[in-house]
């Protein structure tokens, strides 16, 4: 954690003993790790972490009175939905060692991309009675943490939906189908839709359990997701404009769809692969399964 120069003054570092934030799972808690590669907009997120607070120290080293109210508060930001909220505020007006536990619930549809959480000990009401160096707006940062967990990793992330097959016009068969609409310039978030059959277990029991996927999840996930890549760049290439000096905003769905052939195919040009989908269909079919490294789970 880099020290940030502030304009007033601020406590020592070991004033605030965080312990790293934790992933609530079914059977448990496991340590929150740096990227959850088969996260969904399904998961909703549940996070937890003990936090100690010296208040005495703090206020000591900052100036302050000892009656001064300090907050605990913890806010998070989505880079994928480009949306932020508050996660836990804790007041804290005694004295002593405080001991704060940590809870956040995220909803999974309001997330995506870098999940960034900020925890912060800052002054909970403005003060006026401080010395001149001390702080005194409500707000002031005293002490701050930043952690973060990528939510998208190697596979094509999207929104998706749990349906009954048999009232659409899918094959009740089917166990997936990604829809695509709209044009390249379109909005990526509202483009792209995976739809899973209720009907097929396998496949609807691999999303519920893609926080802890077993081995069968590992599976049926990395087939979906092979799929997927496949039809997003198929679809892709079908566009003609499609190419490498196209100039897509950052959240379109040509811009994701140019991520992701960079990422499957790093050395080689939109032109030789759209030729190599044209001529020879079975060799591109192969190359694109090698790329999305299909059945090769952890």
């Amino acid at each position: 954690m880099s020290r940030r120069v502030l304009p007033y003054r601020s406590p020592s570092e070991d004033v605030v003993v965080a312990e790293p934030w934790r992933l609530v799972v079914d059977d448990g808690e496991v340590p929150l790790p740096e990227a959850l590669p088969h996260w969904d907009y399904r998961m909703d997120l549940a996070l937890r972490r003990t936090v100690r607070v010296d208040l005495d120290r703090v206020r000591t080293q900052c100036g302050l009175p000892e009656e001064t109210v300090l907050m605990l508060a913890t806010v998070w930001t989505a880079s994928g939905s480009n949306l932020s909220g508050p996660g836990h505020r804790t007041r804290l007006s005694d004295r002593g060692v405080r001991v704060v536990d940590l809870e956040v619930r995220l909803p999974g549809a309001d997330l995506g991309g870098l999940l960034v959480l900020d925890t912060a000990l800052v002054l909970a009401e403005r003060r006026s009675d401080g010395r001149p160096s001390s702080p005194r707006r409500a707000g002031s940062v005293l002490w701050s943490e930043r952690e973060s967990v990528r939510l998208q990793g190697d596979a094509p992330q999207f929104p998706m939906a749990v349906i009954d097959f048999a009232n659409t016009s899918f094959p009740d068969g089917a166990a997936w189908h990604l829809q695509i609409s709209g044009g390249l310039e379109s909005a990526t978030m509202g483009s792209l839709l995976l739809l899973v059959n209720e009907q097929n277990k396998v496949t609807a029991a691999a999303f519920e359990n893609a926080h802890k996927p077993r081995a069968v999840d590992q599976v049926v996930l990395s087939a979906v997701y092979a799929d997927a890549a496949r039809i997003m760049i198929e679809y892709a290439l079908s566009h003609e404009d499609f190419s490498e000096e196209s100039d897509y905003a950052e959240d379109s769905l040509g811009a994701t769809l140019l991520s992701l052939f960079d990422q499957l195919f790093p050395d080689q040009s939109i032109t030789d692969v759209r030729l190599r989908r044209l001529r020879s269909p079975a060799i591109f079919a192969s190359d694109l399964q090698a790329a999305v490294k299909i059945f090769e789970v952890s």
